[in-house]
């Protein structure tokens, strides 16, 4: 895989670089993006077999919320085959390993795991990128991890999992500390199987009764900030996991573009003075990566085809922040101008962020500046 191939013509200072589950899990951690959520009973394999949507490079087959319980049966049976049928093509020589999308499944409960892992073969597994665990919480997360721990030993291949914290108790003040110190225990004792800690803003939202509207951020819902403002003050600190954002829910079907009339500065500020960019659907999702990226969230998960270029594409690290970065780690102490001239460089302080730059844009290229994103996003796929 590789981020960015819907816009191949694109001239990147420096190119993405490519990766699949078998990467090095420091930099894999930071290449999910766009992890696109689908219906476990539908069978998306004729789509990767034709590289129908060459953005996606994560994909969740859901056996939870996008998929009835009735339907958890067929669903199972849906992927054993769609995995199937990706093994039979790398095998055949129809589809190089390189272009399967990280694909993870999203499991109900602890029980269902078990069931569905239990009817895994190794060479299924080695299309099997790993699994969501949804609600996760102190009390299910041992039983998610040692179980996963189980089926790495038994096919003596890598199958990572990750937590998706949405549980009431974090989101209610009086337990919610107390308990993400709980499950960070766990995960601290899992850690080499987890690349991403995920959030479920739209399952905090439900606690309060509340919903975000296509005109404002999740960042505005106050009992909702304060949950997400915790949980990365708890996993971020010293860049020990990488977090992801939490969905966002408005999309719109028109492809009509707006991009020719942009106003010639920054995308940031085009969106903070609400300066129409593609439609309201579109924009409020750009804004609200702006604020993912201003407080240390790393992509994030969406639920339509058309979100997915927009979130990785502003994954995307600017010259200035690239050369910034370069220049911190490459700097043993004090504090230096930066190569702009234009802000100052304290090595110590700005490592952890300058690590952070450097890893994005590995995983998805440097670009000359900001006007530079939309050159980047503004083409139809």
């Amino acid at each position: 895989m590789k981020h960015q191939q819907y816009n191949p013509e694109f001239n990147f200072v420096c190119e993405p670089k490519e990766f699949n589950k078998y990467s090095d899990r420091e930099f894999l951690q930071y290449c999910l993006g766009a992890s696109m959520y689908m219906p476990g009973n539908k069978d998306f394999s004729k789509k990767i077999l034709t590289k129908a949507m060459p953005g996606l490079t994560t994909m969740v087959m859901c056996f939870e919320d996008a998929c009835p319980e009735a339907c958890v049966p067929e669903a199972e049976q849906n992927l054993l085959k769609m995995l199937d049928t990706l093994a039979t093509a790398v095998e055949n020589g129809e589809l190089d390993y390189n272009d399967i999308p990280l694909i993870f499944c999203r499991v109900r409960t602890i029980n269902q795991f078990r069931h569905f892992s239990s009817m895994l073969s190794r060479r299924q597994v080695k299309m099997l990128a790993g699994f969501n665990f949804p609600k996760f919480n102190s009390e299910n997360g041992e039983l998610y991890y040692y179980h996963l721990k189980e089926l790495n030993e038994k096919f003596d291949d890598v199958l990572y999992g990750m937590p998706i914290i949405e549980d009431p108790i974090v989101a209610f003040k009086e337990t919610r500390m107390n308990e993400l110190i709980r499950i960070k225990a766990v995960c601290d004792k899992y850690k080499d199987l987890i690349l991403q800690i995920r959030v479920g803003a739209t399952d905090f939202s439900s606690c309060f009764g509340v919903r975000r509207g296509v005109d404002y951020s999740i960042y505005d819902i106050m009992t909702v900030r304060e949950c997400l403002s915790d949980v990365l003050n708890v996993f971020s600190r010293n860049n020990e996991y990488v977090l992801s954002g939490p969905v966002w829910e408005y999309f719109r079907a028109s492809k009509e573009m707006m991009f020719k009339d942009l106003p010639k500065h920054n995308i940031e500020g085009v969106l903070m003075q609400r300066i129409p960019i593609y439609n309201m659907e579109i924009d409020g999702l750009l804004r609200e990566i702006v604020h993912d990226k201003a407080n240390g969230f790393i992509g994030r998960t969406v639920i339509h085809p058309t979100h997915v270029k927009f979130v990785n594409a502003l994954q995307a690290v600017t010259k200035e922040e690239y050369d910034d970065a370069s220049q911190i780690l490459g700097t043993a102490d004090g504090v230096i101008k930066s190569a702009n001239a234009n802000k100052m460089n304290e090595i110590k302080p700005h490592t952890n962020w300058a690590y952070k730059i450097y890893m994005r844009a590995q995983a998805y290229g440097v670009i000359e500046n900001e006007r530079s994103f939309v050159n980047l996003f503004a083409i139809d796929d």
